[in-house]
Formats: structure tokens, C-alpha cells, sequence
């Protein structure tokens, strides 16, 4: 099957579970194991049970076994968006809570 947007999504997923996990992907298997694995045996990378669901679920979206049920790359960018604006209100609302005052933005806000 020849590469497209869907297959170059799916890698992107792998790369968000990098950011997430800080680890290698199958790294215990060589180039041919992985692409059986994947492939033809459908596995997926375990996707720790702390991850924030929101992470999660574009993880696994970027790996769904139907590629055209994938989203694109202009879903994902909304979708990442929506939950950057999730965070920001989240780092705005503890930082009240705390007296902080609005305005500005810690590092341990972000």
C-alpha cells in the first residue's frame, strides 16, 4: 500500500506517544518485527493508563486499523487547538484560585 496523508498520520501518532511515554517505540524489536507486528498482527503501542484521555484519544485516533477512518492533519491541528485552549483556561482558573492575579503565566502554569 503506497504511503499517503493517513500512513503519514498514523507515524504522527507514534511520535505524539514519544512525547507522551519519553520512551522508544518497540524498541526491543528489529525493522522487519515491527512492520509484522503492525502491519499484519494490527498490535499498537500500550498507551499508559495516566495518559490524560484527551491524548489518548488522538493517539489512538492517528491509529485507527482503517486508515480512512484517520483523521487528517487539519483535524488533528483543530483538535490540538481545542485542547491547547483547554489548558490555557485550566492554567488561567488554578492561578486565580491560588491569588495569582490574571495576567501573567508561570512556567507550572503550562
Amino acid at each position: 500500500e503506497p504511503s499517503n496523508e493517513k500512513s503519514d498520520v498514523y507515524s504522527y501518532g507514534v511520535v505524539l506517544w514519544e512525547l507522551v511515554t519519553h520512551k522508544i517505540p518497540w524498541d526491543t524489536l528489529n525493522p522487519m518485527q515491527i512492520i509484522a507486528a503492525v502491519g499484519f498482527m494490527d498490535r499498537r503501542l500500550e498507551i499508559p493508563s495516566n495518559t490524560d484521555p484527551h491524548w489518548a484519544s488522538i493517539i489512538e485516533s492517528c491509529w485507527d486499523s482503517d486508515p480512512q477512518r484517520r483523521p487528517s492533519f487539519q483535524e488533528l491541528l483543530e483538535r490540538l487547538q481545542d485542547l491547547q485552549k483547554q489548558y490555557v483556561v485550566q492554567a488561567r482558573t488554578r492561578r486565580e484560585a491560588a491569588g495569582k492575579g490574571a495576567g501573567k503565566m508561570s512556567p507550572e502554569d503550562c
